[in-house]
């Protein structure tokens, strides 16, 4: 059989397509893999296929996905950005959990995975839970690793990470810091429910960002009613010898329906005020606006994406909000894939 994988955005190898692909090997099967706009589209020497799949993560991906379906009629697509309720494991089975990276971009030399699938939180904004269910472990760092040849540096794809089992975790930690890795904790530490010996556990380890090269943990400041226990998480890592500066907070942002610039400025100022780096993640339409809710200054015409370019660029360190001039100052060009609306 001959098999078409494309991978319609995302900044990392798309783990669904990279088991595709190992499933598919191991059949005998030759794999074909795409990547973004020109995936998209049938060129005119590309043979029938057998097998058709894609995938898109962001709900911005929608065009893209109609496109692939107008050229791709019979492809099975999923990811949360396709509108699909289609999975890897209903076509595959849910305890296949090998990896082929044939699917993966060739600069791409770390290695990826989940240790644990679930979440313990059922947030009204968030697909994990109806889709993965309850926290339980699904893996081992050396299953993970790609082994002799490639550095020790592992994306941690879980969505809640101490949610699964304490033995569980606690071994997954000693085999990170004893087989002298570096992780990076993609999808974000669950700050509102952590433990001081989970803090602990997190300190004692090399936490990366996500191109391991400093010191970062991802977590995220939802909800401006999470104040109480987001700070007392940030609190315990600060007593284990974790600093604020190493944290990056998602920051969903127009979600709440009673949410104003004011309410929003109350996170973000609390958060840069310890040395958190913010990071504004649009839920719905990136052009609207919000009430002012009290806040002084020309707020009228600034919509939650000029919120979030002016923050992740950094120009919140230099130029007020109701200063910013999107137009004068562009985000840069190696940030416009990170724009997501709900992570």
């Amino acid at each position: 059989m001959i098999i078409r994988l494309t991978q319609l955005d995302g900044k990392l190898p798309n783990l669904a397509l990279m088991k595709l692909a190992a499933w598919h090997r191991s059949r005998g099967d030759e794999v074909r893999f795409f990547v973004g706009d020109r995936g998209a589209e049938r060129s005119f020497d590309e043979p029938e296929y057998d097998a058709v799949y894609a995938s898109a993560i962001f709900e911005f991906s929608q065009p893209l996905v109609e496109k692939f379906k107008s050229q791709w009629p019979g492809a099975m697509i999923g990811g949360t950005g396709s509108g699909s309720q289609i999975t890897v494991e209903d076509v595959i089975g849910s305890d296949y959990e090998h990896y082929d990276y044939v699917a993966a971009h060739r600069s791409f030399t770390a290695s990826l995975g989940f240790t644990q699938r679930g979440c313990r939180l059922n947030c009204d904004f968030c697909v994990v839970p109806g889709k993965e269910g309850k926290p339980r472990s699904v893996n081992i760092i050396a299953n993970i690793w790609r082994g002799p040849g490639y550095p020790k540096h592992i994306h941690l794809l879980d969505n809640d990470f101490f949610g699964q089992a304490r033995p569980a975790w606690e071994a997954r930690i000693a085999e990170l810091w004893e087989g002298g890795f570096k992780v990076c904790f993609n999808q974000g530490i669950n700050v509102r429910a952590l433990t001081r010996p989970a803090a602990e556990a997190l300190a004692s380890v090399e936490y990366r960002d996500d191109s391991f090269r400093q010191r970062r943990l991802y977590t995220a400041w939802d909800n401006i009613g999470d104040e109480r226990v987001f700070f007392r998480g940030v609190k315990f890592l600060e007593e284990a010898g974790v600093p604020a500066k190493h944290l990056m907070a998602y920051m969903l942002v127009g979600f709440d329906p009673s949410e104003t610039w004011e309410r929003l400025f109350s996170r973000f100022r609390t958060m840069t005020a310890l040395g958190i780096r913010p990071y504004p993640m649009i839920y719905g339409e990136k052009r609207r606006t919000l009430p002012a809710g009290g806040m002084n200054g020309n707020f009228a015409r600034r919509t939650l994406f000029d919120f979030q370019r002016w923050v992740v660029t950094g120009l919140y360190r230099a130029v007020d909000f109701a200063d910013y001039d999107r137009s004068q100052n562009p985000a840069p060009r190696n940030n416009l894939d990170l724009f997501g609306d709900v992570r």
